[in-house]
């Protein structure tokens, strides 16, 4: 079984060496490169181009920030996860917009994190528990008008938007299948479908959608 390959960004050198003992103790993790401010980030991260980046949010320079938008912007396979100190709701929306998947407390560096490793990887998103998803919806931008919402959902089949809001939930193809009465198959084709209808990019680019646009609410 292929490894996840990751890339450690944080200025405190006795923090990364505890975090890559962590991370290499896990069968399906390797930790292939450490850097300690945002410029070293970015250049690592091009150079080795990872899976992963475990982000601290301050460090010299650019700065986790701006990291992230340069990685993001021009690694598309690689995932950015925020390890950081910080549990703001502000600094959750600034890495969300600039293109992280995941947002974790150093506090919960533990198995909290492995798991986070895992869900970014497979292309889910990772948010830590006490930023709820009001929290991140309202960060966001909060959900469209009414008016904008039908318009958006006039793009979509019905089928479409069940697929949508399942995905985004976090349910395998399989379980959406099951739900629907459908085959994977035709799980798999709608949502290629509808992603390409909204020029999403990934099942992280949709969650994003879904909740910046107040899908996931109550109707």
């Amino acid at each position: 079984m292929p490894r996840i390959r990751l890339l450690l960004a944080d200025d405190h050198t006795v923090l990364r060496a505890g975090l890559k003992m962590l991370l290499n103790a896990q069968s399906d993790m390797l930790v292939i490169g450490e850097a300690s401010s945002g410029e070293e980030a970015v250049q690592k991260a091009c150079a080795l181009r990872p899976d992963v980046v475990l982000m601290d949010i301050t460090m010299p320079g650019a700065g986790g920030l701006d990291a992230t938008k340069q990685i993001c912007h021009t690694l598309l396979n690689t995932k950015v996860l925020v390890l950081t100190m910080h549990d703001d709701e502000s600094y959750l929306r600034q890495f969300m917009q600039a293109g992280a998947v995941g947002y974790v407390l150093k506090k919960a560096a533990d198995t909290e994190l492995i798991d986070a490793v895992r869900a970014v990887y497979r292309g889910d998103i990772f948010i830590y528990p006490s930023l709820t998803k009001a929290l991140l919806t309202q960060y966001l931008g909060g959900p469209s008008s009414a008016k904008e919402r039908a318009e958006e959902k006039e793009l979509l089949t019905e089928r479409e938007r069940e697929v949508l809001k399942f995905v985004a939930l976090g349910y395998t193809h399989h379980q959406i299948a099951d739900h629907l009465c459908l085959s994977v198959k035709t799980v798999e084709t709608y949502k290629a479908r509808l992603m390409e209808k909204l020029g999403l990019r990934g099942r992280a680019d949709l969650v994003r959608y879904a909740l910046s646009h107040g899908w996931l609410e109550a109707e």
